[in-house]
């Protein structure tokens, strides 16, 4: 299927991701740039498989967790590693939202909510896929009216590009027959002091953010935001991932950790500069771009470790963290915030950057 070498830089082998799934074929799709840089892709879920990017000493290092072949990620215990998320990414309470005087259900599999688009969200589902360059892959995907639950017949496009600056580029672009809701977003598990490093509490991280949106005991957010000064959700200035995630505070005890959205400190949908992340093992900082209104920080605190990820890694809890750029959990019931509606007149575009640099 694809034109490169079996093994891949990162060790993966092209044809363990093969497969037909839904009357559909799967594989792995290789990105490079000049520099030598290396991201995989797979089109079952439009997900990350493999990052490899330089560090300090100029060695390879893959960022991002995942699994060796297609039959593991089937299996997952993490079905969302490196995925797009939707229709709706995140939450929404109850399963159920009103639309146009319409009642809609949902799939509940997250305790009492909606989460990632149902039971068969974006993430499990077999894109189509075209790579019209060596650095770029084309996936698009069909979902049709009352698939989990959601109206209107939505055609989605999702483009990664590898940059030759080392920066990986997702544009998401959707059409709607009906009016229907909307919330893209990439779940790509980062360690960037390589994947399978037990942990991500070294990273130093800055989110320009100053404020985020406490959740009840379900992750489905009070409604208000609140200020993160003066507590452990405060990464406006450098702080360590680690350094306050196990304070006793009632947001990160319901979590485990890090699972909350951060309102950025940009107006409209401007495209600017979200998050830092840094590791001082490899040197490897991480900018993260997005006209998105938001960013879910998402430390891994349900990882368990039980399973053997790509090339005999261990995953465990908080060995790896997200940044889920995209509107608000259960935007649907809150409509001072950020709409998710999407009309049949209107198209949907966004774009989000992760660009790597060392220092």
């Amino acid at each position: 299927m694809n034109k490169y070498p079996e093994k891949t830089k990162s060790g993966l082998i092209v044809s363990d991701f093969e497969k037909v799934i839904d009357g559909k074929h799967t594989s792995l799709y290789v990105l490079q740039n000049k520099n030598g840089a290396e991201l995989l892709i797979s089109n079952y879920g439009a997900r990350i498989v493999s990052l490899i990017v330089p560090d300090k000493d100029n060695n390879w290092i893959d960022v991002v967790t995942g699994h060796n072949n297609i039959e593991e990620y089937l299996n997952s215990e993490e079905p969302y590693f490196g995925a797009v998320c939707g229709r709706t990414a995140n939450r929404i309470a109850n399963g159920k939202f009103t639309l146009e005087g319409k009642e809609y259900t949902l799939a509940v599999n997250n305790g009492p909510n909606s989460l990632h688009g149902g039971l068969k969200g974006f993430n499990s589902v077999v894109w189509g896929a075209t790579q019209p360059e060596q650095n770029t892959l084309i996936l698009t995907y069909l979902a049709k009216d009352g698939e989990e639950g959601f109206p209107g017949n939505l055609q989605v496009t999702v483009t990664y590009t590898l940059t030759d600056k080392n920066e990986v580029t997702l544009k998401y672009e959707a059409k709607t027959d009906k009016t229907t809701i909307l919330n893209l977003t990439n779940h790509a598990y980062f360690n960037l002091s390589g994947a399978g490093d037990a942990s991500v509490a070294d990273h130093l991280l800055t989110i320009y953010a100053e404020e985020y949106l406490p959740t009840d005991d379900t992750a489905i957010p009070y409604g208000k935001p609140e200020k993160v000064v003066g507590t452990p959700m405060d990464f406006t200035a450098n702080q360590s991932i680690g350094s306050r995630i196990k304070d006793d505070f009632q947001q990160l005890i319901w979590a485990r950790g890090y699972d909350h959205t951060y309102i950025l400190n940009k107006k409209g949908e401007k495209y600017d500069l979200a998050v830092k992340c840094y590791s001082p093992k490899t040197g490897i900082e991480m900018d993260v771009y997005t006209d998105q209104p938001g960013v879910q920080l998402y430390t891994g605190n349900w990882m368990t470790g039980n399973f053997i990820g790509k090339n005999g890694q261990r995953y465990p809890s908080q060995s790896a963290v997200c940044f889920e750029t995209q509107h608000y959990p259960d935007s649907i019931h809150n409509p001072e915030y950020p709409s998710i509606i999407l009309k049949p007149e209107d198209k949907f575009e966004s774009i989000t950057t992760f660009a790597f640099s060392v220092k």
